[in-house]
């Protein structure tokens, strides 16, 4: 494989967006799709359609609530990580890690943190402090990492229409933003900024006061790479046309792709 293609995506409510997953996984064909808040235990995820859409499967499922899920064309993912290390006692479904591809993937959906303050804000940022954690472990590891997912974390103004009705929001808290940051300074890139550093780009839109329909969002869909396969970055962007499908999810799935052809001999 030369180029690979791996995507996030919140499909916010997986048996109820079936239809959008699976029509988006035919016309785009990710080698890799990380899934957020599936809101399905893991007895009643819809695995028999996934396979006869040509992807293997590993998930970490909750009854209504959250839920990942790691999806991989034509082969099966190596499951590494289930839950993020750092707290035993935390039983939502948050992180999923595996081989695939010749990547590791970490798939995470990080807490809302809203209302804030209060413990819901706490929860999120503590959940952050465990992830900032272990990204440190893959930062140099020598291997190809990508964590993908919903961050729940809008880095900078730039990446929200209008800070403005969003000020008291967890998204959007300095406490939030300096995690975002300082996890980055561990030497990550997030993909989607460094190849359109300029341009406007959101992967969610609220489903009220028309947030679609007037272009209203936010980015808080993130793919970082770590150092060894940042190099590897080819392309990024966000599949806006599955945010229009009827009953569609409030995110669009987020992708980058990557060269992992092999690397050139050094010149003797």
């Amino acid at each position: 494989m030369k180029n690979l293609k791996l995507a996030t995506f919140n499909v916010n409510g997986i048996r109820t967006r079936l239809p959008q997953l699976l029509e988006w996984l035919r016309k785009e064909s990710p080698d890799v799709a990380c899934l957020q808040e599936l809101k399905a235990h893991n007895e009643t995820l819809p695995l028999a359609e996934i396979r006869e859409a040509g992807y293997g499967a590993i998930w970490h499922g909750q009854r209504s609530w959250n839920g990942v899920a790691i999806l991989s064309k034509g082969s099966q993912p190596i499951e590494t990580l289930r839950g993020l290390p750092g707290d035993p006692s935390d039983e939502q479904s948050r992180y999923l890690e595996a081989a695939v591809h010749g990547v590791i993937v970490g798939c995470l959906y990080l807490p809302n943190g809203n209302p804030q303050p209060g413990p819901k804000f706490d929860y999120k940022l503590s959940w952050f402090e465990r992830l900032i954690t272990h990204a440190q472990t893959h930062a140099g590891s020598g291997h190809p990492v990508v964590l993908a997912g919903d961050y729940n974390v809008v880095p900078t103004d730039f990446d929200i229409y209008d800070p403005r009705s969003w000020l008291k929001d967890a998204l959007l808290q300095p406490e939030s933003r300096e995690r975002y940051q300082r996890l980055l300074s561990q030497g990550w890139t997030d993909a989607i900024r460094a190849k359109h550093p300029q341009e406007r780009i959101y992967t969610f839109w609220d489903y009220f006061r028309k947030h679609w329909e007037r272009n209203a969002g936010l980015r808080i869909d993130h793919l970082l790479l770590n150092p060894v396969v940042a190099p590897r970055l080819v392309d990024a962007g966000v599949d806006t046309w599955v945010r229009a499908l009827e009953k569609a999810s409030d995110h669009a799935p987020t992708w980058i792709t990557l060269d992992m052809s092999p690397a050139k001999r050094p010149a003797r």
